[in-house]
């Protein structure tokens, strides 16, 4: 029997409430002041281990880019300005 080799990806080392408390802590304490009067309504995608961004009206697209960059990010993302990042028969409202 051969023996398979699993390797962790770095996601795997946070659970998901974890992912959200650090994403929101980064993206409350270092990227909010920065891009919530400009971006307000936009996709952002930040990688909760380096503090790195993307911002996109699509979030595959912003996705793409950060992974091109940071290809192990662990990623959290966010509507800026909005409590939620979509909508499922309901209308968003401002944070």
């Amino acid at each position: 029997m051969q023996r398979r080799e699993t390797r962790m990806t770095p996601a795997m080392k946070y659970t998901p409430d974890e992912i959200c408390r650090r994403g929101e802590e980064i993206y409350q304490q270092h990227i909010r002041p920065n891009v919530e009067s400009q971006h307000k309504g936009k996709l952002l995608l930040v990688d909760i281990e380096s503090g790195d961004y993307e911002i996109d009206e699509d979030d595959a697209e912003a996705t793409e880019r950060l992974l091109s960059r940071k290809p192990n990010a662990v990623l959290y993302g966010l509507r800026v300005g909005y409590p939620s990042a979509y909508r499922i028969g309901a209308v968003l409202r401002e944070s």
